[in-house]
């Protein structure tokens, strides 16, 4: 047996696309959701207070107890007079009522489009007991899925040490709310809701993201705002195919929140694309057998794989499969035959696994016999 490697097509990657690019903001990340590279990113490592953002959490927190059946959005919560406290002058607020029976949709509707810290409240009340067991619910849910520098104290963002993030996990916590909850993603791009509450007139409010009002694909997430920390903004931009997310905190301003923000999303846009390499377990080459009932073996991915290319540096990056081959039979489905190489000039970017997509038997006796003398006579297996 030999190591064979086939290349399949050249792309050049170049990171001269961020070089004369900047945000006006302290701490910065953008990332391609698809192929999960950062095109930018500064300080994003910076300890900063996400405000309410928090409330994504506390929104994930409710989406997963609701994807196992543990939770309808029909339930009801009675409203305690701690939650509707946070109804009063200075808070964002749903403007709920002490025992107002409030169900699980209209809560989640007020605390995503509102932004209404009494529905968190509730919510969390509701879920856990109490707000302070619900926020290690969600501190526990932030480590799980790799949310390394943050905690949080309460279910709102309400100013508290203790209740802090990075733009990275921000990041993260965001691309788990897309990927596992899409359907109750789509919560994020209402852009108005209006509260039928008890015993007054129903109070309408508008999304408080202010990208949602562009014409720009942007389709979530949720802003933030702390005198600490200054204005703040996750949102994910979708265009085709591709989706992109940015996170930014201490903006100076609304205005600066705003435009800036839409800089970075649409510089992401327009400076980038994304191809896809592989779709997970489909097809993706064949490979030559020896001794096998087949010639060759179908092999597959168990990712989807995709790479982001600056638009105006495009050339080539090299894809290479690498294996032993020809691969000796029998061949067991999902047996892993070789890897799949992804180069930018001699440093590799990607290596994945490949994988049998079926068996092959082996031949029997006599047509090894055949197939061996073939190879000697003709070189040809």
């Amino acid at each position: 047996m030999k190591k064979i490697i086939l290349s399949l097509f050249l792309v050049f990657i170049s990171n001269k696309a961020v070089a004369n690019f900047d945000i006006n903001a302290e701490t910065v990340i953008l990332q391609d959701y698809l192929s999960k590279k950062i095109l930018f990113e500064k300080n994003a490592d910076l300890q900063i207070y996400p405000a309410s953002i928090t409330k994504i959490m506390t929104s994930i927190i409710a989406f997963e107890l609701l994807k196992k059946n543990e939770l309808s959005l029909d339930d009801k919560f009675i409203v305690s007079e701690n939650a509707w406290r946070h109804s009063s002058s200075g808070y964002s607020s749903m403007f709920i009522m002490i025992g107002d029976e409030v169900s699980v949709k209209d809560l989640l509707l007020g605390i995503i489009v509102a932004s209404g810290n009494d529905a968190c409240v509730a919510l969390a009340e509701g879920i856990a007991g109490t707000e302070d067991e619900f926020a290690i619910m969600m501190t526990e849910k932030a480590k799980e899925i790799g949310m390394e520098n943050t905690n949080f104290s309460n279910s709102s963002g309400i100013p508290d040490p203790d209740n802090y993030s990075t733009v990275r996990d921000i990041m993260i916590m965001s691309n788990y709310l897309i990927s596992h909850h899409p359907q109750f993603y789509d919560y994020f791009k209402i852009k108005e809701f209006t509260w039928d509450r008890t015993g007054g007139d129903p109070i309408k409010q508008g999304n408080r993201n202010p990208l949602l009002y562009k014409n720009m694909g942007v389709d979530g997430i949720k802003t933030g705002y702390l005198a600490a920390s200054k204005f703040s903004l996750a949102a994910s931009i979708k265009r085709g195919e591709r989706r992109l997310i940015g996170v930014g905190s201490g903006f100076l301003t609304k205005n600066s929140r705003s435009k800036e923000s839409a800089k970075l999303l649409t510089w992401g846009i327009t400076t980038f694309d994304t191809y896809q390499i592989s779709e997970k377990k489909n097809v993706f080459a064949k490979l030559e057998v020896w001794h096998g009932k087949k010639k060759f073996v179908n092999v597959y991915t168990n990712e989807d794989i995709y790479k982001t290319i600056p638009k105006a540096k495009k050339k080539y990056m090299k894809v290479k499969l690498v294996y032993e081959g020809p691969i000796q039979a029998p061949i067991k489905k999902n047996d892993k035959l070789g890897n799949l190489k992804i180069y930018y000039k001699d440093e590799i970017i990607g290596d994945h696994g490949l994988y049998a997509f079926e068996a092959v038997k082996k031949q029997n006796f006599i047509s090894r016999i055949i197939s061996s003398i073939n190879f000697l006579i003709w070189g040809d297996v």
